[in-house]
């Protein structure tokens, strides 16, 4: 497996946003001499988290990775925070490098912000690949976040309790098998002790998710516009976003496809890479729903 350590951008930087007043960070891997790749991060991630995944894609494609407010070297003031405006962020780093069109590919959380870059700038879209996302509103899922909030907002030991629930919920049972023991509790441990000491950034990345389906609320019709080749890709044994959540995703994108990876839960880029990023790579080379 490549070691991270030896990973580095080719360069990096930061856009200042809201007037000025906060700003994002980003990373570029590249010569800017072939089309982009922009992996979005999930909720808990940041940009170094994407590095042992990035010989997957790198360099048959340039890659752009960036933090959102809460995460990494981004701004993390306790405020409110909006998906939309994440995605909006990424246009203003877009503009900065000169990069006119992407490739986004958002898993879980990362997925809504890849929705948004679908519905807000689908003219900057080549394409666009999601995992692990919901665009209905789904009791479970409001369930499931409520109980993460109450786990964030609670008293240690609330948030390591939570991160041990996590890791058994997120997984498909034979990646679970795989990394059981000291590999998920490295993992675990690496993820408690990034926020055990600014639980109010998880607050804010899941409060944003308020917003974001409020907006689902009013019109429900928001994503249906999207023209922009879309690919879903669905681990059958996903119990955060289940695949009967998942495959409603067809009925609201016009121009989608999914791909169910069997024996995969959540984390399907991690989980399955050979299936995941080898039906990625089609679909970027054909920038089309129909590649074989």
């Amino acid at each position: 497996m490549t070691d991270k350590l030896t990973i580095v951008p080719d360069k990096s930087g930061i856009v200042r946003v809201e007037n000025g007043t906060r700003q994002i960070y980003w990373e570029y891997f590249g010569k800017g001499e072939r089309e982009v790749v922009v992996l979005l991060n999930g909720v808990g991630m940041m940009t170094r988290n994407w590095y042992r995944i990035l010989p997957n894609i790198h360099p048959d494609y340039d890659v752009l990775l960036y933090d959102y407010f809460g995460q990494g070297g981004s701004s993390q003031e306790d405020e409110p925070y909006y998906i939309h405006k994440f995605a909006e962020y990424l246009i203003v780093i877009l503009d900065e490098l000169g990069i006119e069109k992407i490739h986004p590919i958002g898993v879980s959380y990362g997925g809504f912000i890849g929705a948004e870059l679908g519905r807000l700038y689908q003219h900057r879209l080549h394409t666009l690949t999601l995992s692990g996302i919901l665009l209905t509103r789904e009791t479970h899922f409001q369930m499931y976040q409520d109980l993460s909030l109450r786990f964030y907002r609670a008293p240690d030991p609330a948030l390591d309790i939570y991160t041990q629930y996590l890791y058994e919920k997120i997984f498909g049972e034979e990646f679970a098998r795989q990394i059981y023991g000291p590999t998920m509790e490295k993992m675990r441990l690496n993820f408690y002790e990034r926020y055990k000491d600014k639980k109010h950034c998880l607050i804010r990345l899941t409060e944003a998710q308020n917003p974001f389906f409020e907006n689902i609320d009013r019109d429900p019709n928001a994503y249906r516009n999207i023209q922009t080749p879309v690919l879903i890709l669905t681990g059958d044994q996903d119990r955060a976003i289940p695949q009967w959540q998942q495959v409603k995703l067809l009925d609201i994108l016009p121009n989608s496809r999914q791909i169910m990876i069997a024996g995969s839960g959540h984390l399907t880029y991690m989980e399955k890479p050979e299936i995941f990023w080898g039906a990625v790579k089609k679909f970027l080379a054909a920038k089309t729903i129909h590649f074989d």
